[in-house]
């Protein structure tokens, strides 16, 4: 669900910029007061590089010739919190967008919002904690995740027709836009929440006090910290090195939706603005589309998925690394 910069105008990607930088100020905020921050520095980078693997295996959608990937703000806060887990998922649509082109510069801030907002925010504080008020359980876990990833990515489909349809510089009708997004969407939230579910069960099990309002357990785990850490680093390193290449060749759901009434999975735009952000992304992709540079090699898909998850994975245990030194700094002065 990843938004082109052809979608929309400036003045919309500069909003969005905004909104998005002020939920990072307020998340930056909370995490340097978080006493758990210590803890949080390895999950955030693993669990980082675990969703940023996720991202590049695309299911298809019986049916439809559709596709969808995980978008992950709900795994990730299910396990960091929303404020720690809102800026992983930030650390992996950066790296995304400057080192892969997944996603227009210029709508970043609106990927942003779609893809993490929701998922850490809205997906945590209505759904996550409100059904594990009373205690922990595999049910709750189920059905926590799968009716947080419909929530989250019915609101973020329906943001990318909102910013669209204000916008106002495509030929996309909203009534009919809307009406092809909300759906599949629906089918690819599904997905997303038994897969959310699925790991955040492993977690569960493994180490449940990892679990988002659950540290206080004195539950046993069936592995110890470093194991499961070990488990979901191979994981991450066997689906974007190796699952990666299995993924759907079909259009994901906004492309997807693009073509259901356009005829292409592609829009343009024009204006220097479009075409500078285009030129920054040129120069930072290092990998476009996941792949080496003029080649169809499946050696760049998988060298992609390795390389991208380590980058995500410094990036985000970094920033935890740096909130820390700050906050230690802050109580010593």
């Amino acid at each position: 669900m990843h938004m082109a910069d052809a979608l929309i105008s400036p003045a919309v990607g500069g909003v969005m910029y905004a909104a998005s930088a002020a939920a990072a100020v307020v998340s930056i905020k909370k995490v340097r007061e978080d006493e758990d921050l210590t803890k949080k520095i390895p999950l955030m980078g693993i669990m980082g590089a675990f969703v940023f693997a996720t991202q590049m295996i695309n299911f298809t959608i019986p049916g439809t010739g559709s596709s969808g990937h995980l978008c992950g703000g709900m795994l990730l806060s299910a396990l960091l919190g929303p404020y720690a887990g809102f800026l992983t998922m930030i650390s992996v649509l950066l790296i995304q967008c400057l080192l892969f082109a997944d996603g227009g510069l210029l709508a970043l801030g609106c990927n942003v919002w779609n893809m993490a907002f929701y998922g850490c925010f809205v997906g945590t504080l209505l759904i996550w904690l409100p059904i594990m008020k009373n205690g922990f359980s595999r049910g709750k876990i189920i059905l926590a995740s799968i009716l947080g990833c419909v929530l989250t990515l019915q609101l973020g489909a329906f943001s990318v027709v909102l910013q669209t349809g204000i916008s106002g510089i495509s030929s996309l009708p909203f009534g009919t836009f809307v009406g092809v997004m909300q759906p599949i969407h629906l089918a690819i939230g599904l997905v997303e929440g038994l897969i959310t579910a699925a790991v955040l069960l492993f977690v569960y099990e493994a180490r449940p006090e990892l679990l988002y309002g659950n540290s206080g357990t004195k539950a046993q785990g069936r592995f110890s910290m470093r194991t499961t850490a070990v488990i979901l680093v191979i994981c991450a390193v066997l689906i974007g090195g190796g699952l990666s290449l299995a993924a759907s060749e079909f259009p994901d759901g906004l492309e997807w939706s693009i073509e259901k009434i356009t005829g292409s999975t592609e829009v343009e735009a024009e204006g220097s603005v479009y075409e500078n952000a285009g030129s920054v992304q040129e120069a930072t992709a290092l990998l476009p589309d996941y792949a080496f540079k003029d080649s169809e090699s499946a050696a760049g898909t998988s060298f992609s998925g390795i390389v991208g998850g380590a980058v995500v994975a410094v990036v985000a245990s970094g920033v935890c690394f740096l909130l820390r030194k700050a906050a230690k700094k802050k109580k010593t002065a």
